[in-house]
C-alpha cells in the first residue's frame, strides 16, 4: 500500500474546526468557507493526506439528514442510497487544492445506534446497519471515483460494548469490499475488550487512540496484523493544550518500537472539531515537525 513517498505518513481523522464566512458567500454556502480554512489549514500544517475538514455537522446528522428513509434522526422507511453523493462535493474542492485526500463516511453501526427506529420495516437494529451499509457503499463508490487517497469508516461505537460486532463487522466489510483504494477503519477508545472482532474486518488500515489510550499499544503489540497498516493517533485530540514536538515524537517512538515505520500512518487520536483553530493547526503541525524528527532517526 503506497499512500506515500516517505514512511509515517501523516493524515487527519477528519473534523476540523468550523470557521464558517461571512457576507453573501456565508449566506449562500455558510460552510464553504469552513471546508477552505480546514483544507488551507492542513495543507499549511504539512499533511500528507488531508481531509475536506468534515465541517457540514456532527457525524451523525452529515449522513442521515439526506439518506432516504431518515427524517429527523428517525427511521420512517426503507433506507437507501441519496440520489446524490453526500461528501464528494467538499471532497472534490480538497483535491483541487492537494494531491492526496482522505474520503470519510461514518460507519453504518455508530449511525444506527444514533437513530430511532419508528417503522415497522426493521424488526430491529441489525437490519438497519445492513442497509445503512449499503447505502453508504455507493458513497464510498463516488468518493473512490472522484479521486479519494483512501476511504475511513468511522466506526466509535465498536469499543463502547452497545455495538453488535458481528453485525458492525459484516457492514464494514461490504462497504470495503467495493472499494480498489485503500480502506480504514478509526475505532475510539481503549480496544483490548473488542480487540479480537477489530482485528477480523477486512480493511487495509487499523486506526487507534494511543496517545491517551497508550494501553492499546500494549493490546496490538500481542496481535498479528497480517501484514496491515496502523493509523497510530500520537496527538491527544481531547485535551486543548498542544503538546510538544518532543512528547509527540516520544509517542511515535514507542509506535515504532512495536510496528516499524513502513506500517505506521500518524494522526491525531480522533476529530479536532471541538478544539479552537489555532489550537488544532498546532497540534497538526507538531505532529509533522515529530514526524519528520523521527524520519531523520531512522
Amino acid at each position: 500500500m503506497n499512500l506515500s513517498s516517505h514512511p509515517l505518513p501523516t493524515t487527519v481523522v477528519g473534523s476540523y474546526p468550523v470557521v464558517k464566512a461571512g457576507g453573501l458567500r456565508g449566506i449562500l454556502d455558510p460552510f464553504r468557507g469552513a471546508v477552505e480554512t480546514a483544507v488551507a489549514d492542513q495543507i499549511r500544517a504539512g499533511i500528507d493526506i488531508i481531509s475536506d475538514g468534515q465541517v457540514r455537522g456532527d457525524m451523525i446528522t452529515a449522513f442521515v439528514s439526506r439518506l432516504p428513509g431518515i427524517r429527523a434522526q428517525r427511521v420512517i422507511g426503507r433506507v437507501e442510497a441519496p440520489p446524490t453523493p453526500l461528501t464528494v462535493a467538499d471532497t472534490r474542492y480538497a483535491l483541487s487544492r492537494h494531491p492526496k485526500v482522505k474520503g470519510i463516511i461514518t460507519g453504518p453501526s455508530t449511525l444506527a445506534h444514533g437513530l430511532r427506529i419508528d417503522t415497522p420495516t426493521y424488526r430491529g437494529r441489525a437490519e438497519l446497519i445492513l442497509d445503512l451499509a449499503q447505502a453508504l457503499s455507493a458513497e464510498a463508490r463516488a468518493l473512490e471515483a472522484a479521486g479519494a487517497t483512501m476511504i475511513q469508516i468511522d466506526e466509535p461505537i465498536f469499543s463502547t460494548g452497545a455495538a453488535d460486532l458481528v453485525v458492525g463487522r459484516q457492514a464494514v466489510d461490504m462497504i470495503a469490499s467495493v472499494l480498489r483504494v485503500p480502506s480504514c477503519m478509526h475505532v475510539c477508545g481503549e480496544i483490548g475488550g473488542v480487540i479480537d472482532d477489530v482485528l477480523r474486518v477486512q480493511v487495509s488500515v487499523l486506526d487507534f487512540e494511543f496517545s491517551e489510550s497508550a494501553e492499546n499499544l500494549e493490546v496490538l503489540s500481542r496481535r498479528d496484523l497480517k501484514g496491515r497498516s496502523v493509523g497510530f493517533g500520537c496527538v491527544a485530540s481531547a485535551d486543548p493544550g498542544v503538546e510538544s514536538v518532543e512528547t509527540i515524537q516520544k509517542r511515535i517512538e514507542k509506535g515504532v518500537e512495536v510496528f516499524g515505520p513502513d506500517q505506521m500512518i500518524l494522526d491525531p487520536d480522533c476529530g479536532l472539531r471541538m478544539l479552537q483553530r489555532d489550537v488544532a493547526f498546532e497540534k497538526l503541525s507538531n505532529m509533522v515537525r515529530a514526524a519528520a524528527a523521527v524520519r531523520a532517526e531512522l
